[in-house]
């Protein structure tokens, strides 16, 4: 969808960054250091933020409950909130079109590209100053660095995916949902019973808009699999795509017997990130794959009961099988102006790291989400490291209100699959090539797989030699 401002909201802005510093816009221009910055410290500035499309009152109000006190804290400086979402097939005519927030979010799929052609703000100067930059996972912490290691984006949720699952839907198909599925073969089962018994979808599959092409990758690595594969090359590494692979045809195969032969995956073949959530919250589905951290958005833009929601980890059960990882980035408009990117940085460290890496940030953030009935300490991957956010959950303790029981196969099991980051080079373009090839196997039963893979590999090795 394409972001739209939110009413006027002037959102003043919240609790206090270190000090800032900015990078310059587009363009090659030097970063901005701590001491430019601090002399733009006085200087009157109204910046947009991204605030999630979509979210009921309550979040809205935790939201603005944070603006309040980032308000208090920075005088100067006013925030507009402005409803967005990352699109895939939206992003980049919204980008080019310049209708993005100031500060806005982004996959670790498209931080490379956008530093290497300079669409976000050089923000890396001020990112060196705070107290934690050196503190990221660096897995975690590339997906916001130019070639050269500078920090151009801050990493601020990270994912390993996992399968989410209606409890509810469990039980009336007499399924424990305390015992979810441990292998491919009994989520195929369960998903079944599922259908069977509910007659809602047993287990659905998100194909468009990019999602296709993730989630089949996502059962890839599962299988053992790899999108691409890099070796060293001349000047430069080369990334060749592994599309046409036994672990792609496994999958969509896979795929194929729970359409066709089980009838367990619906009638929907056309599933986004928005669409499946929104029929998952909704109880239309039994299962689902998708990032570890859905919960907040389930229960706070999809109305999900939280007495119905489980998730477990996926099962691994090929030779270098992994978990796909990702995330998000925090990223500033190559567009803003020096004094704005300065006040950007603030409002990234406060809003989106200060409940990370500060107890006085943790225990505000709670407090605010615990006062208008919104999920508090919903597990996750750290950004960090696993010891930095047990003790951020230490902090909030007493005001957690999620069902932490029903996270337990995923928590229990998470932190010790290996993960591997997504594809490198060309990645959303690797995930748009692909959604046509599940949605063909998914809507023609006699699809030809093996043709279907062959024309995809091409398709992508174009696109990552242009690259």
């Amino acid at each position: 969808m394409t972001s739209r401002k939110h009413p006027r909201r002037a959102v003043a802005a919240l609790a206090a960054l270190t000090a800032a510093g900015l990078a310059a816009c587009s363009g090659g221009g030097e970063p901005l250091t701590p001491d430019d910055a601090e002399a733009l410290a006085d200087e009157k500035v109204t910046i947009q933020v991204a605030m999630d499309e979509g979210l009921e009152p309550d979040a809205v109000e935790a939201f603005e409950a944070r603006a309040d006190e980032f308000m208090a804290a920075n005088p100067n400086i006013t925030v507009e909130a402005q409803e967005y979402t990352w699109t895939g097939t939206t992003f980049a005519a919204d980008l080019a079109g310049g209708t993005l927030p100031d500060v806005f979010t982004v996959p670790f799929t498209d931080g490379r590209g956008l530093i290497e052609r300079q669409q976000i703000a050089d923000i890396s100067g001020l990112i060196a100053e705070l107290p934690y930059a050196g503190s990221f996972n660096e897995t975690v912490a590339a997906a916001g660095q130019s070639a050269d290691g500078a920090q151009w984006a801050v990493p601020i949720a990270a994912y390993g995916q996992g399968i989410h699952y209606n409890r509810a839907l469990f039980e009336e198909a007499g399924l424990d949902p305390d015992v979810p599925p441990a292998t491919w073969d009994e989520v195929r089962e369960a998903a079944r019973t599922i259908s069977e018994e509910t007659g809602e979808t047993g287990f659905a599959m998100m194909t468009s808009s990019n999602t296709g092409g993730w989630i089949l990758t996502t059962l890839v690595y599962a299988l053992g699999g790899r999108g691409e594969e890099v070796s060293e090359g001349g000047d430069a590494p080369v990334v060749t795509a592994t599309i046409d692979t036994p672990e792609y045809r496994q999958a969509l195969e896979y795929l194929r017997a729970m359409r066709w032969e089980d009838d367990s995956m619906g009638d929907n073949f056309l599933h986004d990130w928005a669409t499946s959530h929104a029929d998952f919250g909704a109880g239309k589905i039994g299962m689902f794959v998708s990032g570890g951290g859905d919960y907040g958005n389930l229960v706070t833009q999809n109305a999900m009961n939280p007495d119905d929601y489980g998730v477990t980890v996926l099962p691994l059960e090929g030779d270098d099988a992994a978990v796909l990882g990702g995330g998000t980035l925090a990223a500033v408009s190559a567009k803003a102006t020096p004094a704005e990117q300065a006040a950007a940085v603030r409002w990234i460290d406060f809003y989106f790291m200060g409940k990370l890496t500060t107890q006085e940030g943790a225990v505000a953030d709670a407090e605010a989400l615990a006062a208008q009935d919104q999920p508090v300490g919903a597990p996750v991957l750290p950004v960090f490291d696993k010891a930095t956010y047990d003790r951020t959950q230490e902090w909030i303790a007493g005001r957690i209100n999620v069902p932490l029981e029903q996270f337990a196969p995923y928590t229990a099991a998470i932190y010790d699959q290996p993960l591997a980051p997504e594809p490198p080079s060309a990645t959303q373009d690797l995930y748009a090539t692909l959604d046509p090839v599940v949605q063909a196997v998914l809507t023609d039963e006699d699809a030809d797989v093996a043709t279907l893979l062959g024309d995809a590999e091409k398709q992508v090795q174009t696109l990552i030699d242009r690259s």
